[in-house]
């Protein structure tokens, strides 16, 4: 998805791990841009910015401009990242130009609408299958998500990626057949039902040994004592 957002970076003149360490000490990381037939070109951009492309609605499908100063401006997404294992930090990213003229095989993720009549009234359970589905599309054209709307579903009833409406350049990659989300019925618990008769024995089972122990003791004092 295309967003009106502009990122600046600057041309990086030397490789390395030195390099590397004084462009994050600027409060910068090392990124390389590459594609559209041409020549890479190692930069340096703001983290925090890369960050929040990453992590927003639209992902890595985000498609923005970035003006590598002195050099070129062109959109770009971010196909690869990087972060400290331990801080969690960004440390390098994989940006790639975009021909908007070009068709991109890109997922996107699958949002469910509505609740299933299985759930509400037959007491069954939505499962989603699938999260995402790919597809290929103009970069104008790719959209932030898939709504599928489930409130029609009964329990064994399933939405297929063949049920998802595609417009305008959209082609479905996935298979057709691929289930998206379905209502599935809840399984019965069977140990707490057989546990009840056992436990129903053995308080039965008690009162009897008890009431033949007392017989037994009834049966003693009854018996003449010799003389």
């Amino acid at each position: 998805m295309r967003k009106d957002i502009t990122v600046t970076a600057e041309v990086r003149a030397s490789r390395g791990k030195n390099e590397a360490r004084r462009t994050r000490s600027r409060g910068l990381i090392p990124a390389v841009v590459y594609g559209a037939f041409k020549d890479p070109v190692s930069i340096a951009v703001s983290p925090k910015v890369i960050n929040q492309i990453v992590h927003s609605d639209t992902g890595y499908n985000t498609i923005f401009n970035l003006d590598i100063q002195g050099v070129e401006t062109t959109p770009v997404m971010v196909v690869d990242h990087q972060n400290d294992p331990i801080r969690g930090d960004l440390l390098h990213a994989d940006l790639k130009r975009i021909d908007l003229s070009k068709r991109l095989r890109v997922s996107v993720p699958i949002v469910t609408q509505g609740d299933p009549k299985g759930v509400k009234q037959q007491g069954g359970l939505l499962e989603l299958v699938a999260r995402q589905v790919e597809i290929e599309c103009l970069p104008d054209d790719i959209p932030q998500s898939f709504v599928v709307d489930v409130s029609d579903l009964m329990i064994g009833q399933a939405k297929r990626v063949a049920d998802i409406p595609v417009s305008g350049s959209m082609k479905l990659f996935s298979s057709p057949d691929t289930v998206l989300a379905h209502v599935v019925a809840l399984r019965a618990e069977a140990a707490p039902a057989a546990a009840a008769p056992e436990a129903a024995a053995a308080t039965t089972a008690e009162p009897e040994v008890i009431k033949k122990g007392k017989k037994e003791e009834e049966g003693e004092e009854t018996k003449p004592k010799k003389k």
